[in-house]
């Protein structure tokens, strides 16, 4: 391991990569503590920690702490990078679901480069204006959650409110479209996937800051070192579980019978078509959170001083057990139902049966055609049952231990499911295409035997 890191170093253009990579997520960074003009980043900070000491136990931040966790705290800081790129990955997966709903969009998804630049373009555009609709929802929030009750932390909305809704909304969008292209660079001059890459130094860049709240808070507690010594454990049986996980599959084998295409013959030849046991990877798991966490936060902002809607967000937040048990099953159950849904979704069995029949190929023991298609679908149903179990459990169980060792609400997102499956599955791509290019190399790479597998998403 340490020799494929410094013959990583020995290539220069790995290395010219490398360093473009390091100087790209850093300019990130620095774009995560600028503010949105008119606003008091220091004011601002002050009234986050009043306002977090406050609504600890209420719900009503979970889905603001969940969605900022991507952008590495910029979102709560009102930055210039606040949205992220979740604009830009919410419309992909939109753009993926339509090419299934609309005969136009699948017919133009399957013209080669042409159309998939064209799809590319129209996902850019829904990206632009779904940053403006994030960005009008975060100003409202910010009106509601911080402005009503710390008019000191935006100058600029006091003396011109319009130029500040403006400006707030312009730059935020402007500022997702930015990490777009940074994205892009990085994978173009780079070292991994650019996107990927920004979300999860967003989520690395949270770390430190949870580790130093789980000190502060738990010093002085009895049984508190025994604490930390699980939390660790349950961090390393966690990111091995995803690991697992995210490498399982099932193998069909399809055999191809001896063919003449032209003036060439081919040879029969044994191959196989690989099915993730995972295969929505982490959309099932940002569809779900979303979903369930959506009302209570709405809950929790507008709900004003009503005891039964602050219950209600209760009942809906991630907490101890019994109180939470309705939004756990509610999550599980989510879980389950978009990893059936978006494995259904990337995956047609009659389409992929066909295939395998024009190409001469065919499943032993099962007949070519429709009946591939059945045992394609009927072993996809038997596989995605286990595997959605699995990641409703990687889900679930962090918040659920979170609570019960006394643990902060960032803590169980940190161990959640949504970041180890980005930081397992970016690691991996990354590693495979440092693999890659070792091995392209004659340099020894960082597994002696076998290969790295990648993500499917």
């Amino acid at each position: 391991m340490v020799e494929a890191f410094k013959n990583v170093f020995k290539i220069p253009e790995l290395r010219t990569r490398i360093f473009f990579t390091l100087g790209a997520l850093i300019v990130f960074r620095i774009g995560a503590h600028i503010a949105v003009p008119g606003i008091d980043m220091v004011a601002l900070q002050d009234f986050f920690k009043d306002l977090v000491s406050k609504q600890q136990g209420s719900g009503g931040n979970a889905f603001m702490d969940f969605v900022s966790l991507f952008t590495g705290g910029a979102l709560t800081r009102f930055a210039i990078f606040g949205l992220g790129v979740m604009p830009y990955i919410s419309s992909s997966i939109i753009m993926q679901l339509l090419q299934v709903v609309l005969p136009p969009l699948e017919k133009l998804a399957k013209e080669g480069d042409y159309g998939r630049r064209k799809i590319n373009l129209y996902t850019r555009y829904l990206s632009i204006g779904l940053a403006v609709v994030e960005g009008i929802g975060m100003l409202i929030y910010f009106n509601t959650s911080v402005w009503n009750q710390a008019h000191y932390v935006a100058p600029l909305k006091e003396s011109s409110p319009f130029m500040f809704s403006f400006l707030f909304i312009a730059t935020l969008t402007s500022g997702t479209m930015f990490l777009l292209w940074l994205g892009e660079q990085i994978t173009e001059r780079g070292i991994g996937n650019g996107v990927s890459l920004l979300i999860f130094a967003g989520i690395v860049a949270r770390v430190p800051s949870v580790i130093q709240e789980s000190v502060v808070t738990g010093t002085g507690e009895q049984g508190y070192i025994i604490k930390m010594i699980l939390l660790v454990i349950i961090f390393i049986a966690l990111i091995a579980l995803v690991t697992f996980i995210q490498q399982g599959e099932r193998r069909v084998t399809v055999k191809y019978a001896k063919r003449v295409v032209g003036n060439k013959m081919y040879q029969g030849q044994n191959t196989f078509i690989p099915f993730k046991v995972d295969g929505s990877g982490v959309i099932a798991i940002i569809f779900a959170s979303s979903v369930v966490l959506f009302p209570s936060q709405l809950l929790g902002t507008f709900g004003g001083d009503s005891d039964l809607l602050r219950k209600i967000a209760n009942l809906l937040s991630p907490g101890p057990l019994p109180g939470s048990l309705l939004y756990y099953f509610i999550y599980l159950f989510l879980v389950v139902f978009f990893c059936y849904f978006y494995t259904a979704v990337i995956y047609n069995p009659n389409e992929i049966a066909e295939h395998v029949r024009k190409n001469g190929g065919f499943i032993p023991g099962i007949r070519p055609g429709e009946q591939t298609g059945l045992f394609l679908q009927k072993m996809l149903n038997r596989l995605i049952l286990p595997g959605a179990i699995i990641m409703g459990f990687i889900a679930i169980v962090p918040s659920i231990l979170a609570n019960l060792l006394g643990l902060s609400l960032s803590v169980a997102n940190v161990l959640g499911g949504t970041t180890l499956l980005i930081m397992v599955g970016v690691a991996l791509d990354t590693l495979k295409q440092l693999e890659s290019q070792l091995r392209s190399r004659n340099l020894e790479g960082f597994i002696k035997h076998g290969k790295i597998r990648g993500r499917n998403y």
